[in-house]
């Protein structure tokens, strides 16, 4: 079963090419789903994608801001909060802090100016304010003057101050610890902003002032503001560590990890999205405030971007009604454009079958039309083109019919036979052997099972068993000499062509000329593609007059009008020009000189064929 899937999977596969290949209307389809299906989803894909990504980056963009008012507005409840601290210079604190022995006088006047301050500003979100020296003695607004039974420097924040006594902490109520409330009242966890109290000439640290701010004032920003409609806002510290959380959220299960606060805390990562369990999230952080904490913000990335969701169905509706509206005006195209085609095409089946007066009838100057004519014209050409082939069909066979009967000319027959008979009377048997072997050569190679193309070679041993018997009958007046590059005898050409040719220049020169004759047989190359082969006697020639007229006739294809012996070298050298024109064209033929009393020189000019 396994070697079968690949095919069975194949097959629709080669089926959709197929009638693609086979259908002008399947590639009409095809192109225009490439020219239109394909860009109008293209552009819904990129108007979504544009649209997606302008929701996002807005929506992103106003939970970051929400974020930075809520920064702006926790760092505004500090900073008024952080203006108490300004009591720290006050005279009457200063002496407090610095003596041993203030009168209860000296404590009320401290008191009372905490209550201008809080009737100035209206500071409702401070719990309490406390100043406390080194030595342990303080006073803050909920208990009055106290003392400490401990060394307030055991307390670590106040260490810190001792060392950088510049430094503002804002203790958030994670960090906060006992000591951070010397007076011992803690009703509500606080936020605790601490700094150090300095003498104002030698910059001396001598105590320290305490801002309780009501931690449910920033936990509101919390618990209150939302992004989307399940995100939520917390605070991390400078180490993105979670100090203020929604109410009823734990940090462990719904928070990031805590090496991604971190980043976001110090400021290295603004936003990223979190694609762990729960779906996608966008988490963003705002910018720092005075206390060096952010708020970070949390939401579901799909509630932030749901507003693509309409675009989207906007741009689906709308390429679904382009489509439809594009694909009904292809069919309406395509099946006007087709159906001349088709009918062309039942016309041509028609026509391929035989039936060649099929023709079209054109409607109008298209290309369709002009199709259709050319159609027509290209019938009533192939018309011709038949008849023009049947006539030369008959022409090649009255040709060969013709080579047939030059080459077994019945007095050359009987010269022959005659030949071998009183050869064989003298006892000549060598002779007798020779001429036998030469006429069954000759008539062997001019049959050549039927098949008109023999090798050059083949063609020169028929030449040469020819001018062996002749040679033996007139041994007195003939030589002969061959002379073929030997790169050239496996050419492939037509057969029954040298023959003729020889045999004219034996009976119309040599035989009329005193004394011996010469025929010389050649063939050599013209050119790459050409192959010329030459038959030379040096014979009697003809006049001017004569070779002029023999010219003519070959040239318009006219038989010679002789008589007598004539009439078979005339008819040979005829029936070898026309045989050429008929297999090779036009461009190839017989060519013909001679000078009276010098001799005639016929050349055949051929394509160079295969090698057999």
């Amino acid at each position: 079963m396994g070697s079968k899937e690949p095919f069975l999977k194949g097959r629709p596969l080669m089926k959709l090419i197929n009638w693609i290949s086979s259908s002008l209307r399947a590639k009409l389809l095809l192109m225009f789903l490439f020219l239109t299906v394909i860009p109008l989803i293209t552009i819904g894909l990129v108007a979504y994608q544009k649209s997606y990504n302008t929701v996002y980056e807005n929506s992103k963009a106003s939970a970051v801001l929400t974020a930075d008012q809520l920064a702006r507005s926790l760092g505004t409840l500090f900073t008024d909060s952080s203006k108490l601290l300004e009591l720290g210079n006050h005279s009457q604190v200063l002496h407090f802090l610095y003596s041993q022995n203030d009168t209860y006088e000296d404590a009320k006047e401290i008191l009372r100016t905490i209550d201008s301050y809080r009737q100035t500003y209206k500071y409702e979100s401070v719990l309490n304010i406390t100043m406390i020296n080194l030595y342990g003695r303080g006073i803050s607004e909920r208990r009055g003057v106290f003392v400490l039974d401990k060394n307030p420097l055991r307390n670590p924040h106040f260490a810190y101050l001792i060392d950088n006594p510049d430094v503002v902490l804002t203790v958030p109520p994670l960090d906060a610890l006992m000591l951070d409330h010397p007076d011992g009242l803690q009703e509500k966890p606080a936020i605790s902003i601490m700094a150090a109290v300095k003498q104002r000439i030698t910059h001396e640290t001598i105590g320290f002032i305490v801002i309780d701010v009501d931690a449910s004032a920033v936990s509101r920003f919390c618990d209150e503001v939302k992004v989307g409609e399940t995100g939520f806002f917390y605070i991390v510290d400078a180490s993105g560590r979670p100090i203020f959380m929604p109410t009823g959220l734990v940090p462990d299960q719904v928070l990031p990890e805590r090496d991604i606060l971190a980043r976001m805390a110090t400021g290295a990562l603004s936003s990223y999205v979190d694609k762990s369990g729960g779906g996608p999230k966008f988490i963003f952080a705002s910018s720092p405030q005075a206390a060096g904490w952010k708020i970070i913000g949390q939401v579901q990335l799909r509630e932030i971007v749901k507003e693509a969701d309409s675009i989207r169905q906007l741009i689906i509706v709308s390429v679904a009604l382009s489509l439809f509206f594009a694909v009904s005006l292809h069919f309406f195209i395509s099946s006007r454009l087709t159906r001349p085609l088709k009918l062309l095409k039942n016309k041509m089946k028609l026509a391929a079958s035989g039936f060649l007066e099929s023709k079209v009838t054109p409607a109008g100057n298209d290309e369709v039309a002009e199709l259709g004519r050319s159609y027509n014209i290209m019938l009533g050409k192939i018309k011709a083109l038949l008849e023009q082939s049947i006539r030369e069909q008959e022409e090649i066979k009255k040709a060969e019919l013709r080579a047939l009967q030059a080459q077994i000319n019945p007095h050359f027959l009987y010269n022959t036979l005659d030949s071998i008979l009183w050869m064989a009377e003298a006892g000549k048997n060598d002779r007798v052997i020779t001429l036998v072997q030469s006429l069954s050569r000759l008539f062997r190679i001019s049959l050549n099972r039927g098949r008109d193309w023999i090798p050059l070679e083949k063609e020169i041993e028929h030449v040469h068993s020819y001018l062996i018997i002749q040679q033996m009958r007139y041994r007195d007046i003939l030589e002969y000499r061959i002379e073929v590059e030997p790169h050239l005898l496996p050419c492939s050409v037509l057969k029954m062509t040298l023959q003729p040719i020889v045999e004219n220049a034996l009976y119309h020169g040599i035989k009329n000329k005193r004394g011996k004759g010469m025929i010389t047989v050649s063939a050599q190359e013209s050119g790459e593609r050409e192959l010329q082969l030459t038959v030379r006697d040096n014979g009697c020639g003809m006049p001017p007059d004569k070779l002029e007229r023999l010219r003519r006739d070959l040239l318009n294809g006219r038989l010679p009008v002789e008589t007598g012996e004539e009439v078979s070298g005339g008819f040979g050298l005829h029936n070898v020009h026309q045989r050429i024109k008929l297999f090779y064209g036009e461009s190839y033929g017989v060519q013909i000189d001679s000078a009276a009393g010098e001799g005639t020189t016929v050349t055949i000019s051929i394509p160079r064929g295969k090698e057999e």
